[in-house]
C-alpha cells in the first residue's frame, strides 16, 4: 500500500527582538547573545515516506533549487545517515516567507524536515539529538528544533527558554539581498558590545548591532526602516534584510500595513513563544 501523504508541517519564521556581536572567536565564528521568537508566518512542507532511499523535494517556487547543497534535503540525509534508515522521503515545500531576509527560513525549513521525518521515519531521536544534527548544517537549526522563544549564546546553539510578551509585527521584506558572509566579514561591524546577564538584556531597550551597518550599504533597508519609525519601535531582523515594528493590537499594525508604499512589501505577523511546527507534532 502506498504510503499517506503527511500534510501541514509548519517551518515558521523568527526574529531576533535584539542581536550583540561580542567578539569573534579563533575559528572565526562570532560570538552572540540574541532573542529568538517565532511568528505566525510559515513556510509550509508535506512529506511521504518511500521505501527507497531517494529524497525528492518538490517546491513552488523556482529560486528554490533541489539539488544536494539544499538545506531541506541536507537535512534528510544527515538523518538518514545517522539513523541507518533504509527508506527515503518525498518532500513538498510551499515557500510562503521571503527568501534572504533574516527571518530564518531556510533553517526552519531544515528542522522541520528533521523533526517531522524523525516522526514518520520512527527513528525516535530526542529533540538534542537532533538539534546536534542541526547544529552542524546551521547555527540558526537548532532554535526551531527546539520550539521555543530562547535567549541565545555562543554561535547561537547555546539556548535558554524565554518568554517575552507576543505582540504584533508588521515586518518589511526590503528588494535587498543581504549576504550574512559579508556582513560578519565586514571590518566594520561592532564586534565589542560588552557580554551581560539576561535579566538585564530583557530589561533594557533592545538592539541589533548588525543594523548601522547593513543601513549604510543598503538603501532599501535604511527606507524601510525610516518609513517604520514613523508608526513603531523598529529594528532589523538578523543581518537584514528584514525590519520589524512592535504593535500591541493587530489593528495597529494593519492600519500601518495599509500605508505602506506601494514600492515596500510588507505583512502582519504576530509573535510566538511556542513554535506552531511544536503544536503540530503534538497534535498530528
Amino acid at each position: 500500500m502506498p504510503t499517506a501523504i503527511s500534510r501541514n508541517w509548519p517551518a515558521p519564521a523568527k526574529l531576533n527582538l535584539f542581536l550583540h556581536i561580542n567578539g569573534r572567536r579563533a575559528d572565526g565564528y562570532h560570538e552572540l547573545q540574541t532573542l529568538f521568537q517565532f511568528i505566525d508566518c510559515c513556510d509550509m512542507l508535506d512529506f511521504k515516506v518511500t521505501e527507497t532511499p531517494e529524497l525528492i523535494l518538490h517546491s513552488n517556487m523556482s529560486g528554490v533549487v533541489a539539488d544536494s547543497d539544499n538545506l531541506i534535503l541536507r537535512a534528510a540525509k544527515s538523518l538518514q545517515q545517522t539513523t541507518g534508515f533504509k527508506g527515503g522521503a518525498e518532500i513538498w515545500l510551499d515557500k510562503r516567507l521571503p527568501m534572504g531576509g533574516g527571518l530564518g527560513g531556510g533553517s526552519s525549513d531544515a528542522a522541520t524536515t528533521l523533526v517531522a521525518l524523525n516522526t514518520l521515519w520512527h527513528t525516535q531521536l530526542s529533540t538534542e539529538e537532533l538539534a546536534i544534527i542541526g547544529l552542524k548544517l546551521g547555527a540558526d537549526i537548532p532554535v526551531f528544533i527546539h520550539g521555543f522563544a530562547a535567549f541565545a549564546e555562543g554561535v547561537g546553539e547555546r539556548l535558554q527558554a524565554v518568554n517575552p510578551s507576543e505582540p504584533w509585527y508588521l515586518v518589511i521584506a526590503p528588494d535587498a539581498h543581504v549576504s550574512t558572509a559579508e556582513v560578519f566579514q565586514d571590518p566594520l561591524l561592532p564586534r565589542d558590545t560588552p557580554k551581560l546577564a539576561i535579566d538585564t538584556l530583557m530589561s533594557q531597550p533592545w538592539a541589533n548591532d548588525c543594523q548601522k551597518l547593513v543601513v549604510s550599504k543598503y538603501p532599501q533597508v535604511a527606507k524601510a526602516l525610516g518609513w517604520l519609525l514613523e508608526y513603531a519601535p523598529s529594528r532589523m531582523t538578523g543581518t537584514g534584510a528584514c525590519v520589524f515594528g512592535e504593535f500591541t493590537q493587530q489593528q495597529q499594525a494593519l492600519a500601518a500595513l495599509a500605508k505602506l508604499p506601494s514600492e515596500m512589501q510588507g505583512f502582519v505577523a504576530q509573535g510566538m513563544n511556542i513554535s506552531p511546527l511544536i503544536t503540530r507534532l503534538n497534535h498530528p
